[in-house]
């Protein structure tokens, strides 16, 4: 850990996945470490829009969850001009339940008042997680063409229950640390 430390965060800290769950938890916990991020922003009426982003994830609560932090435009990016609608400084917060063999999901971004719910899980080499958004309407995230040091994240939402999916937003990731 790097920075200042507080007794908080060290008590939120893991160094490591829990030993008795760590083969499940490895599905989000090969994303430990920090990623830069190229984002592609699809508005419904508009050319798309393009950031650089920052991405953080690291295990948490005795390392039985992953917590990571979306942060676009990256902080070194960001001026005193007010953030467009679409930009993101938020966390999610993951963890495994055996009995369903899936992962709960909750991501928030307090300076948007924008949360949402999902279940995350493996779907072949992918990973996918749903949810509804506070509109009823079905929202999918997905980590795809996922390799050691690099994923493709696709948001998704939909108009019909899931029967035709619009993206919303794509995102390139490449390792940092």
């Amino acid at each position: 850990m790097t920075g200042p430390t507080t007794p908080m965060l060290d008590a939120l800290h893991a160094s490591r996945a829990n030993e008795a769950l760590a083969s499940k938890l490895d599905l989000y916990g090969r994303f430990v470490g920090s990623w830069h991020l190229d984002v592609n922003f699809h508005p419904y009426d508009g050319a798309i829009r393009r950031t650089e982003g920052e991405l953080h994830f690291n295990w948490v609560l005795d390392g039985r969850a992953v917590q990571d932090v979306w942060i676009y435009p990256a902080r070194r990016l960001r001026g005193d001009q007010p953030a467009e609608p679409w930009h993101a400084y938020g966390s999610t917060f993951r963890w495994y339940e055996p009995t369903i063999d899936a992962w709960h999901i909750t991501w928030f971004d307090p300076a948007r008042s924008v949360e949402m719910h999902q279940i995350g899980r493996a779907v072949g080499a992918d990973i996918v997680q749903m949810g509804e958004d506070h509109n009823g309407l079905l929202n999918r995230w997905r980590f795809v063409e996922i390799a050691d040091r690099s994923f493709t994240w696709l948001g998704e939402r939909s108009w019909d229950n899931g029967s035709t999916w619009t993206l919303l937003m794509e995102m390139r990731a490449r390792k940092t640390i």
